[in-house]
């Protein structure tokens, strides 16, 4: 029997294939979150599915991997006009469940629900009573059209799920633009975050709102910037309890990781500690 020691920090989702023009590349909330995660110090581990066809995962080799196989990975096509971005959903792994989360992993203290392609049921927020449960839920949001084209089609037991969520990140693209899902999901969560990109981010809590704004930064590659933004909110929320702390954190960490490409933009502990002290003094 393998050995499975408790992670601070468990993400379960799919890594993704992302079809780029300049060939394919590792992608998903799973592989930037897990990354961040490590970077910024936590024991990390990931539950996830892949197929033969998966860019290497070298880049996670101090993750704990836990992979259900599949034929082929979950694969995206990315185009960005304007700043906005379309999707093509290509190919999907294998379905994820609380069965293939090993048993020394179900009371990690931090687990981070984020699916890209419907991959798992919504009723996961409820499987894990001991941590505190973060999700980024575009996965839950994203159907298809016949030409593969991602739309947005909320998971029909999206709606139940939603209270037993202790923080959701999410933006307005995740909702396609559609500013009173948006609304609704982050106020029916115990805490809600909006990402703004450049403008920030803000925190929605018991009927009272607060932006947290910050210095905003030339912007190089935005991809995986809100996954990245939501695993260091998630990880200061849990060591603080403090919710401005952790927006400004999270808000440091994700405008440093715009100034690079890919997973080789994800900043070190050391350097978002001294951006958030540039951008918003000592605490």
């Amino acid at each position: 029997m393998p050995h499975h020691p408790l992670p601070g920090y468990l993400v379960i989702g799919h890594v993704a294939r992302d079809n780029t023009p300049h060939g394919p590349i590792l992608g998903g909330t799973c592989s930037y979150a897990a990354l961040t995660a490590h970077k910024l110090g936590q024991q990390t581990a990931a539950v996830t599915s892949y197929g033969p066809d998966l860019p290497s995962l070298d880049t996670l080799a101090a993750i704990q991997i836990e992979a259900r196989p599949a034929g082929q990975s979950t694969t995206f096509e990315n185009v960005y006009k304007n700043g906005i971005r379309f999707q093509k959903l290509l190919a999907r792994g294998a379905t994820l469940s609380l069965a293939i989360v090993p048993p020394g992993w179900r009371k990690a203290p931090l687990v981070h629900l984020g699916p890209v392609a419907q991959e798992m049921s919504p009723a996961m927020c409820g499987a894990f009573p001991h941590s505190l449960v973060c999700v980024t839920m575009q996965g839950w949001l994203r159907g298809q059209d016949e030409q593969n084209n991602v739309i947005f089609r909320p998971h029909p037991d999206l709606e139940t799920w939603l209270p037993a969520m202790d923080v959701l990140v999410l933006s307005l693209a995740d909702v396609f633009g559609d500013q009173n899902a948006l609304i609704h999901f982050l106020t029916s969560a115990k805490v809600g975050v909006e990402t703004l990109g450049p403008e920030g981010c803000r925190v929605y809590q018991g009927g009272e709102v607060a932006h947290i704004p910050v210095k905003p930064e030339v912007e190089v590659d935005p991809t995986g910037a809100g996954d990245i933004f939501a695993a260091a909110f998630f990880i200061r929320y849990r060591q603080t309890n403090n919710l401005i702390q952790a927006a400004q954190f999270a808000n440091a960490c994700a405008s440093l990781s715009v100034k690079k490409q890919g997973m080789e933009s994800i900043p070190s502990l050391t350097e978002v500690e001294t951006h958030r002290r540039e951008v918003y003094g000592t605490l």
